[in-house]
């Protein structure tokens, strides 16, 4: 397991010096924001090959060979001048040597998000200087309406359904099972939050919240990837979005993968079903700088932009309302947003469905093909671990397209496609300046999008625009840093930043495998065809952040191309022209992904897809799945909304269909 040895610190916090520098105007160093803490908790999480990859980086710099790197004076990383770190740190950005690029992006993105991302102890220094107010004053600490198991000792479990996740797959299952009269075991590896346990500090909720505490990401770190790992899991901290899936979609599901439940009406009458309960919307007032842009600029040139459906309920047009829904991806304090929290799960622990938060799931059990349960370990109040076994009749796997099928495989099932067609909706960020103040923490993260490069050159492929968060943590690590002072000097503009989101549905995929001791490995390299869909998105939001006003257009690339505008005109379209001809190669740009798919797909071909029509696995009976890993390709849009109506529509068979064991016994007395 990785140490944070006091020689390791010490190099921490000469890089954290290095990447974020203290300026003339007294701006403080990086250093004062490092929370060692934090940033081991997080190594941590790693499977133990990058825990290894990633001390051993650490004792490099420590040595005078670490001048080979570089081409540099061989000494240890503490004894060069300060500008001969920052040469350093510039070579490995750029190097031909993928491992050093990695190294480079692994240390550049912790020591931003610590030092930007803000903690608990104060208001840090840093958001006085790019003028971020942080999260209002938290509001009473009210009654948690969920009372979960607190088990303290060894415990054993019986139930019929043993739901394993309890984001958008795994509280429908456990709602519509409970409702019906099933008794509903929930398993889930994250915590039970709510209300003011929600600070909405990045640093703090990303290592809460997320799954291995906001730091997943590819082998190669060149794919940082954001899951939710709570209770409510991606519904409690995603963007609110509730797209319905496109009909293109649906139809290459049901055509291509032998899958037709998906256009038929019943799986329609569960999209509609899951939208009632979650109260999807356009009821908001206002947009926030980004998105008024997203809409002035597409209009501008003559293209169509859409209000986003959103699960929001009780919204006003106040000043405070707009505010704080800017930060309900650090979870929702305010019990606005309608994630399976406030709804599926309540429904469910009040037709008595048992829950059990702080709890990873080490197996799902098996007996003569049949899954039998799960043994599993819980995480107490003060931090002990005790073992939990379950006993159930029918298991539903939820738990996301990474941690999905390492469990399965970890259980022991082995089809050949479990793990692979991993689609990511791989995304890149194009921000600009505008002459105005936009703000863009502040409201809807998400409220208007853009389809028209959904399917370029006559395929389903393409990517749509959108907008992020923009707190400082996370546009920390999206803006390219080519030096401590050009990197601080474009987040002291970050109140005038706007940023589009290029989300690209991938045809390529990628795979998630496991490691000796069962931690997930995910293995994902952008394709030339999705990347050049990717890059058209790229030339497409550029061209609307110039249209919409913006002064300067920043390019999602290390070497940040910078494109300038006046009045509306692009000044220097022949950086835009050779974007597509620029390398990018792993870690060269920053590309991240917020939703994960595919990688235990269902489909009529048991040969090819590891999960039958109603969800069963097809190597175990009574074992099911019902998350987005189940979804035979991408959706092409944020797919909450696909993967609740999923739940929802293999819930409706699991009601009506008894377990095998059950149906044996029935015959037996019969």
């Amino acid at each position: 397991m990785f140490s944070l040895t006091p020689e390791r610190s010490a190099i921490l916090q000469a890089l954290a010096d290095t990447f974020i520098p203290q300026l003339p105007d007294g701006s403080p160093a990086g250093s004062l924001g490092l929370n060692l803490e934090k940033l081991e908790a997080a190594i941590r999480e790693q499977p133990q090959g990058a825990q290894a990859e990633f001390g051993q980086l650490l004792d490099l710099l420590e040595k005078p060979l670490l001048g080979l790197t570089w081409f540099g004076p061989l000494k240890p990383f503490r004894k060069l001048e300060p500008a001969q770190r920052e040469q350093l740190l510039q070579s490995w950005a750029s190097s031909n040597v993928p491992q050093l690029r990695k190294g480079f992006q692994a240390l550049r993105k912790l020591c931003t998000l610590l030092y930007y991302g803000g903690s608990m102890a104060e208001v840090p220094a840093a958001w006085g200087h790019l003028g971020y107010p942080g999260p209002d004053e938290q509001p009473v600490d009210l009654p948690k309406p969920i009372r979960t198991l607190r088990p303290t000792q060894d415990t054993g479990y019986e139930c019929d359904v043993l739901v394993i996740g309890s984001g958008a797959g795994g509280g429908v299952v456990a709602g519509e099972l409970a409702e019906a009269g099933h008794d509903v075991l929930v398993l889930e590896k994250g915590p039970y939050c709510h209300g003011c346990d929600f600070t909405q500090r990045e640093v703090d909720m990303l290592g809460k919240l997320y799954d291995a505490k906001g730091t997943l990401c590819t082998q190669d770190g060149s794919i940082g990837i954001l899951a939710g790992a709570c209770l409510g899991g991606g519904t409690t901290v995603n963007w609110a979005g509730a797209f319905r899936t496109p009909d293109y979609v649906l139809q290459e599901w049901a055509r291509e993968h032998d899958a037709p439940h998906f256009i038929t009406l019943e799986f329609k009458e569960s999209l509609n079903a899951v939208a009632r309960t979650i109260g999807v919307n356009t009821n908001y007032t206002r947009h926030n700088g980004q998105n008024q842009a997203l809409w002035d600029g597409s209009t501008k040139l003559g293209q169509e932009v859409k209000l986003i459906p959103r699960n929001e309920k009780g919204l006003t047009d106040s000043d405070s309302h707009f505010r704080s829904l800017g930060y309900t991806t650090l979870g929702d304090a305010h019990g606005i947003k309608q994630g399976t929290l406030n709804t599926y799960l309540l429904t469910a622990f009040e037709h008595g469905a048992r829950i059990l938060a702080d709890t990873k799931v080490d197996r799902v059990t098996i007996a003569d093909g049949r899954a039998t349960g799960a043994e599993a370990v819980h995480t107490t109040e003060d931090g002990h671990q005790i073992h939990i076994k379950v006993k159930a009749k029918r298991v539903v796997v939820a738990g996301g397209a990474i941690q999905t099928p390492a469990l399965l495989l970890r259980s022991g099932l082995k089809h050949p496609h479990l793990g692979r067609h991993l689609h990511l909706h791989p995304t890149v960020v194009v921000g600009a300046r505008y002459p105005r103040a936009m703000n863009s923490w502040h409201g809807p993260s998400m409220s208007v999008v853009n389809d028209t490069y959904t399917q370029l050159h006559g395929t389903n492929f393409g990517a749509k625009l959108e907008t992020p968060p923009t707190h400082p943590g996370l546009l920390s690590m999206v803006l390219p840093w080519l030096s401590g002072r050009q990197h601080h000097e474009l987040l002291r503009d970050a109140s005038h930043l706007g940023s589009f989101i290029i989300l690209t549905r991938d045809r390529d995929g990628g795979r998630v495998s496991i490691d000796k001791n069962g931690m997930p490995l995910i293995d994902y390299s952008l394709s030339d065809f999705d990347r050049s869909n990717m890059l058209e998105g790229v030339r497409a939001a550029a061209q609307i952040h110039v249209a919409a006003g913006a002064e300067t257009v920043y390019l999602p690339h290390n070497t940040l191309p910078t494109l300038h505008a006046k009045d509306g005109a692009l000044q220097n379209p022949e950086v835009l022209d050779k974007l597509p001809h620029l390398s990018w190669k792993p870690n060269q740009f920053g590309l991240y992904s917020a939703h994960q798919m595919s990688t235990c797909r269902m489909g009529g071909d048991a040969a090819t897809h590891p999960l039958k029509l109603n969800g069963e696995t097809v190597e175990v009976e009574n074992l099911f799945v019902a998350d987005g890993s189940a979804f035979p390709a991408c959706s092409g849009v944020n797919p909450m909304l696909t993967i609740m109506a999923l739940a929802h529509f293999t819930a409706q068979s699991l009601k009506a269909a008894r377990p095998v064991e059950t149906q044996q016994r029935a015959v037996a007395t019969a």
